[in-house]
């Protein structure tokens, strides 16, 4: 394709507008919470309806985790391929999965926040920013901007490799 940086430019838009909406509007309150779970670290979840606790381990700590990525992943997808679609881009199905397996693993990586054994976690204090992870004060949250700086930066990657052979419908 002759336009590959605008098409780059459209599926970075559109994949980082599904991830916006598939993390915080279209995941479960429950794997949100649930998702760092672990046998070391349990997480008591209350229904809000019911008002049931519930106790959770590493087991639905990690499937919590994938419902959560599998949910989050297909909205990426959708936004992406209806966006593409509207815009006149065909993504190459090998290509388009490809992207998708991308954000999906490195989502998951990130989001199974294990407390001491996250992979963020232990990025950020192997490279000096382990303060600044831990950092929940002054209306910011360190842990929160890193955990996007992450996802942003993959997701580029995978638009990247989203475009390889797109072609105009």
């Amino acid at each position: 394709m002759q336009h590959r940086p605008a098409v780059f430019a459209a599926l970075l838009g559109l994949t980082r507008a599904g991830s916006a909406i598939g993390d915080f509007w279209v995941q479960s309150d429950f794997c949100a919470r649930v998702k760092g779970a672990s046998d070391d670290h349990p997480v008591t979840y209350q229904d809000p309806v019911t008002g049931q606790e519930t106790s959770h381990g590493t087991a639905d700590g990690r499937k919590a985790c994938l419902q959560h990525c599998l949910t989050y992943t297909a909205t990426q997808a959708i936004v992406a391929g209806a966006g593409a679609r509207a815009l006149g881009i065909r993504v190459h199905p090998a290509a388009a999965a490809a992207a998708l397996a991308i954000s999906f693993t490195t989502h998951y990586a990130a989001d199974r926040r294990v407390p001491g054994k996250g992979l963020l976690e232990m990025i950020a204090t192997k490279t000096g920013k382990g303060g600044f992870y831990r950092l929940a004060d002054f209306g910011m949250n360190g842990a929160f901007h890193l955990y996007s700086a992450w996802h942003h930066g993959w997701e580029t990657v995978a638009a990247v490799v989203a475009t390889t052979k797109a072609t105009a419908r």
